[in-house]
């Protein structure tokens, strides 16, 4: 049996880096990430916890120019209805808010998830079926910080119509789509998300998040 580790002060304070730059990244270089890393980052995805050891996610390399066309085209249609869709105080803000990774990243990854797969044989999700897709959601995160931890960018694209994104990319009818990531070396680095630096929206405060009954 291997020993567990100790996890020191040194290792907690980096650890707190990682989490405090992990941002959704909206520009990238065009140089591509060396596939060992893409094999390492998808290798550290694979450990996330999951619903009885179910592992329901899918990740799709999408490297086709054709598909990334289509893709590029879906998104383009979204994103001019959720722009008609804001406010007038709000819609020249939007508009600034361009993301770039579709044009720009040079690694383009579908998540998708398998609602009901046949490793794990049902454990825990009877009576809450959806903690498939929340185990997803948690690979997801896993591999943006594995992404992070290489200093590799990662933006998740979700201005997408989940039924028309599993017909551009072929896959089995019951497949959910859970995001579209672009994959790259960031132009530049913050530690703030680019939201609140363009003044979208603020982060409130940890306070706020605790709820004591």
């Amino acid at each position: 049996m291997t020993a567990a580790p100790v996890f020191d002060q040194k290792f907690r304070d980096q650890l707190d880096s990682l989490f405090l730059w992990r941002r959704d990244v909206r520009h990238f270089r065009r140089d591509p990430v060396p596939e060992n890393v893409l094999d390492h980052m998808l290798a550290l995805t694979c450990v996330t916890p999951s619903v009885g050891l179910s592992q329901p996610w899918r990740f799709i390399r999408v490297d086709a120019p054709t598909r990334r066309a289509a893709v590029k085209a879906e998104f383009a249609e979204r994103n001019a209805e959720a722009l008609a869709a804001q406010s007038e105080s709000d819609s020249a803000a939007y508009a600034r808010l361009k993301l770039a990774g579709l044009d720009e990243a040079p690694h383009h990854i579908a998540v998708f998830c398998d609602p009901d797969p046949a490793q794990g044989r049902g454990l825990g999700r009877m009576t809450m079926p959806e903690t498939v897709q929340w185990s997803a959601v948690m690979a997801i995160h896993s591999f943006w910080l594995a992404a992070q931890s290489h200093n590799i960018g990662l933006g998740w694209v979700s201005i997408l119509d989940p039924e028309h994104m599993r017909l551009l990319l072929d896959v089995p009818p019951e497949w959910r789509f859970m995001a579209y990531l672009c994959v790259g070396y960031p132009e530049e680095e913050h530690n703030t998300p680019e939201l609140e630096r363009r003044g979208w929206e603020q982060r409130a405060s940890e306070r706020h998040h605790w709820i004591i009954r």
